[in-house]
């Protein structure tokens, strides 16, 4: 393998552990504090539903009892809620390992970089053994986030050359927001010709 390739190979490596890294601590994060933060809207607006009577309707209800599910769902994930923080930070170690072998690897001064390739393989071989498969829901959009506009990936840029729509909004958050402004679109349109 010849350097510019291996750097390329350390990119595509450090972009999965990165954002594997980010997709723990999102599932982590989500686990930790939205249960708490249901909890607390939960009860603010029952109080405030014994003062005004129009947060009192079935629809309003109907809500916080969705949130309440929501907040069951979450705390299936709290039993391994430790294994997911272990493992979000055994892989950003990975991740600023490959950094630095990607730094190493640039100021080599030719391409016998045989010693690096292996370095990448054992890296690659820890992420591998450190990866929690079952992810939270909505943990890959918390995660792009995390990733793309939280996280210093300059050097990772470099290789990749990450684009908008491509790479840092997830497809998935893309198709619901073209839905989510047809359905306005379609109420707006309703409503205007009434």
């Amino acid at each position: 393998m010849k350097k510019d390739q291996l750097l390329k190979s350390i990119a595509d490596t450090a972009y999965n552990v990165g954002f594997g890294g980010r997709k723990h601590w999102a599932t982590y994060d989500i686990v930790d504090k939205v249960p708490g933060l249901i909890g607390f809207l939960s009860t603010a607006f029952g109080i405030f539903a014994l003062i005004y009577d129009k947060l009192s309707e079935k629809s309003l209800s109907a809500a916080f009892i969705v949130f309440g599910l929501i907040a069951l769902y979450i705390t299936f994930y709290e039993p391994n809620k430790s294994s997911y923080a272990a493992s979000a930070n055994k892989l950003t170690t990975l991740f600023n390992a490959l950094r630095d072998l990607y730094r190493t690897v640039q100021s080599h001064p030719n391409d016998d970089v045989g010693v690096y390739v292996d370095q990448l393989h054992l890296i690659e071989k820890d992420y591998y053994d450190t990866c929690i498969s079952k992810q939270i829901l909505f943990s890959d959009w918390y995660a792009h986030y995390k990733f793309f506009w939280q996280y210093q990936i300059d050097w990772l840029d470099e290789q990749k050359q990450f684009k908008l729509f491509r790479d840092k909004l997830p497809l998935s958050f893309m198709f619901w927001m073209v839905v989510f402004l047809g359905g306005v679109g379609v109420y707006v349109a309703r409503h205007w010709n009434s």
